[in-house]
């Protein structure tokens, strides 16, 4: 009998693994909703849905492996941050979903958001003011006009599988919906700036470099107080608080 493997585990969400069949438990009906509909409009390679029983949805594991992790080496190739990149940008170009996603949030909304955060990590001592105040100015370009793509919302370098050169599948896509591109490439990004590259090389589109640092920072400072309240280390080397450190 195959092993019941925890694989995340929070307050909102958990998901194990059983053999070749991942479940996902979440008590947002809605965000569950959200995840089989984007699965079934976009472009690139996703897990099958196997069958949902509400909170609990089955789906199948992906064959290959991801690139890396945040925090850890990229064990991935150049050629596959570059296909990577490529499968973002069919992503981005494929017809946009009715509904906003993560990176859909207003500009007005995620300033007010941001500002409020910045506000408690200073208070509060989680993190030092100047290093909350350098990055809340880097984070300002990121608060702009922004054309809407079909968006992941969530796009971590954990959440997509290569094999070889190839990309066999996108996880997690909980989140997606309309937004900000450029907040898919910078997640998918973080932690990893020496890939940045490679990726917008297989997106084949001019971008906005400068954006997407500030994503790196705008999404770092936003999630900080999240992480360790929810069990995770944004502390750990090269996570959240070292991308904050290096955009000093």
């Amino acid at each position: 009998m195959d092993e019941v493997e925890v694989v995340v585990a929070h307050s909102e969400r958990a998901t194990l693994r059983v053999g070749d069949v991942f479940l996902k438990v979440d008590a947002d009906q809605a965000r569950i909703d959200a995840e089989i509909e984007a699965m079934s409009r976009v472009p690139v390679p996703t897990p099958q849905v196997l069958w949902h029983q509400p909170p609990v949805l089955a789906i199948t594991a992906l064959p290959g492996t991801t690139l890396g992790r945040l925090g850890g080496p990229s064990t991935g190739s150049p050629a596959g941050w570059a296909a990577a990149g490529a499968a973002i940008r069919k992503l981005h170009d494929a017809p946009l979903p009715p509904w906003r996603g993560r990176a859909g949030r207003s500009v007005a909304a995620l300033a007010a958001e941001l500002d409020d955060e910045c506000a408690s990590l200073v208070t509060n001592g989680v993190l030092p003011a100047d290093l909350v105040t350098r990055n809340r100015r880097v984070a300002e370009a990121a608060l702009r006009p922004w054309t809407a793509a079909f968006t992941h919302g969530d796009l971590q370098i954990a959440h997509v599988f290569v094999d070889g050169d190839e990309v066999t599948g996108i996880i997690d896509w909980s989140e997606a919906g309309q937004g900000d591109p450029l907040y898919d490439l910078a997640t998918f990004t973080l932690g990893h700036e020496e890939h940045l590259g490679d990726v917008i090389a297989g997106y084949g589109a001019d971008i906005d470099i400068d954006v997407i640092h500030a994503w790196w920072s705008l999404r770092s400072l936003l999630a900080v107080r999240w992480l360790s309240e929810h069990g995770f280390d944004p502390f750990a080397p090269g996570c959240e608080v070292d991308v904050l450190r290096s955009l000093m």
